[in-house]
């Protein structure tokens, strides 16, 4: 165990000086994925049976606008900050109301693309850094091997240039991955989003004042049809 301990020890100090910001980004990459992974959880932006029942009851008229507003507080999900910003528009023309839930939507989804950056950035450096760290390593090398009695043994040459690789494929071994969650969590953040803003268009149907008049006049209809049948 120990020997195999000190040779990937010996590898990461021959890839160079390069190999360590590299080693340093896959440190970055672990923490952000840990903290989207757990940021990103359907139950922490829109948990599915609150926002159920919410809908349902506001529908079903067995919500008023305190109650309502009571209910997003004592939910800390996403949703329940556009349910809000859309209840304190309770009765007001559905264009004031859709613009609420608009904002406060942009600010959710500008807090769940939170750090994406950073993976990205780090599947684009970690490959340049490679590259800078074999390029180094191999004029290194080359500069080596002019300048002594070795000139024309092409063993230490080809030892040169392969501990000059190891930091391209470092950088590699880090970018990809770091790729690969970038598109996952790019994916996972638009799916949200997407939800986040149809349940909103849904509030805004049923508080909205044309959505409020829709809903008084719904039963004297039915009412109406049932005398007519």
């Amino acid at each position: 165990m120990a020997e195999r301990s000190k040779s990937l020890w010996d590898m990461v100090s021959a890839g160079g000086p390069m190999v360590y910001p590299i080693l340093l980004c896959s440190f970055v990459l672990l923490l952000v994925v840990f903290e989207r992974t757990l940021s990103l959880r359907r139950r922490r932006v829109v948990p599915r049976l609150f926002v159920e029942r919410f809908l349902l009851q506001i529908g079903e008229g067995g919500l008023e606008k305190s109650e309502a507003l009571d209910r997003c507080d004592s939910n800390e999900s996403s949703i329940a900050r556009v349910f809000t910003a859309a209840v304190r528009k309770w009765g007001k023309p559905a264009v004031e109301v859709e613009q609420a839930v608009l904002d406060e939507g942009e600010r959710v989804a500008n807090e769940l693309h939170r750090y994406l950056r950073v993976i990205n950035g780090v599947s684009t450096v970690c490959p340049l850094l490679g590259l800078l760290g074999t390029v180094s390593g191999m004029m290194q090398s080359f500069d080596v091997i002019a300048n002594s009695s070795a000139m024309g043994r092409t063993e230490l040459l080809a030892g040169g240039i392969g501990s000059a690789l190891l930091s391209t494929a470092a950088g590699l071994s880090v970018a990809i991955p770091a790729l690969i969650f970038y598109l996952y969590f790019v994916g996972r953040v638009d799916t949200l989003v997407m939800e986040v803003d149809r349940r909103g268009q849904e509030i805004v149907h049923l508080i909205s004042a044309e959505g409020l008049e829709d809903r008084r006049n719904r039963p004297r209809g039915n009412s109406k049809q049932k005398k007519a049948a």
